[in-house]
């Protein structure tokens, strides 16, 4: 048994949180968010009305963690960093972008409040942005901060641990190396490989139309409603008959998709033009923001704040909090002192010689 200090209600201290999707994951599980942070006006009008006045409204290269003694001392630093710069569906300038670079703040609360434990999320395409030069300096900076974090970063596909939706994630997990404490991340819970089904789409839409929130019907024009109308369950804008005078061509793939009701949808993205809503099945139809946040497996009392647009970004942008459930489980062990505390070290310096392709399997190999 560890002689660590006993945490009832571990603290988080929480940047780039968006609406608070990680958040809330985290708090389904006994956490609680003292102090967080965002530029988005709107993202952090629904993450007071969902969490309270704890969110600043402030742009993140403005804020010094190290003298701004407003910033509470935490047990947990919690983020996704933002991601547009590793997308894998845009141009991936990486840590040559403006937003890029943007992780190193993250790194610099970490420095600053000592955590036991930080959890980091990114798209997939960090994986490769800058021919994957990227999530090694993100390692190694991690790495770097005194007085050590074993850090491991897993590929999740939240699909498989209970979220309709299947949305791939990179989750970054440091531990602080004097807490003793090996953490592993969770094996998946759902899929054909795991002891449930995954959660369908058709069975998260379930009665979502009783939902008084975010449910408004967006208006489309009577070409879409043709175009949707020759486009089977779970098909897209490749569907369309090429001969047919409403064929498009030259689109990506979540272009006009319409869910398929027996397996979890595609992922759901924060913004874009005409036909990237994602889109009913049966009805001809954009999904709601309500039926957006089912999929993103948001309880139907999550109450976001904006216009339709605003909204519909949020909820795209942000991490589904089922998927995170499973990983602030495994690290509470951390924080209620009820484990046997390990060497980190000898860990720690193997996994520092590892590549990172050699690192990821070696996370992976090891889940229980």
């Amino acid at each position: 048994m560890s002689t660590t200090t006993i945490t009832k209600n571990p603290t988080i201290v929480s940047i780039f949180s968006g609406c608070g999707g990680l958040d809330l994951g985290f708090h389904q599980e006994g956490y609680k968010t003292i102090w967080a942070n965002d530029f988005a006006e709107w993202a952090v009008e629904s993450f007071r009305a969902n969490f309270g006045d704890v969110i600043h409204l402030k742009d993140i290269t403005k804020i010094d963690p190290y003298t701004d003694k407003s910033i509470p001392d935490c047990d947990v630093v919690l983020g996704g960093f933002p991601c547009q710069d590793f997308s894998i569906i845009w141009k991936q300038p990486g840590l040559n972008g403006t937003r890029g670079g943007l992780f190193r703040h993250f790194a610099e609360f970490v420095d600053a409040k000592k955590p036991k434990a930080f959890i980091a999320e990114n798209v997939k395409g960090l994986l490769t942005a800058n021919d994957g030069k990227a999530i090694d300096t993100i390692i190694k900076d991690f790495e770097s901060i005194a007085p050590g974090y074993l850090v491991k970063p897993h590929l999740y596909n939240f699909a498989e641990y209970g979220v309709p939706q299947f949305r791939e994630r990179v989750l970054f997990v440091g531990v602080r190396l004097d807490t003793g404490f090996n953490f592993i991340h969770p094996k998946p819970t759902h899929g054909p490989n795991a002891d449930r089904p995954y959660f369908t789409a058709g069975e998260a839409l379930v009665g979502v139309e009783k939902v008084p929130y975010n449910n408004e019907h967006i208006n489309i024009k009577e070409k879409t409603r043709q175009m949707l109308s020759l486009i089977p369950e779970g098909g897209n804008f490749t569907d369309i008959p090429k001969d047919n005078p409403l064929y498009v061509k030259g689109m990506i793939s979540h272009v006009y998709r319409r869910i398929k009701l027996d397996e979890p949808a595609k992922t759901i993205i924060a913004a874009g033009g005409g036909g990237t809503w994602g889109y009913h099945y049966p009805e001809p139809r954009p999904l709601t923001n309500r039926e957006r946040a089912r999929l993103q497996s948001f309880p139907d009392d999550f109450v976001f704040k904006g216009s339709v647009t605003e909204v519909r970004r949020q909820i795209g942008n942000a991490v589904p909090p089922e998927g995170v459930r499973a990983v602030a489980r495994r690290l509470m062990p951390l924080f209620t002192g009820d484990y046997t505390p390990v060497d980190l070290m000898p860990e720690y310096e193997k996994m520092k010689k590892m590549t990172v392709k050699e690192r990821l399997e070696y996370v992976s190999s090891e889940m229980i």
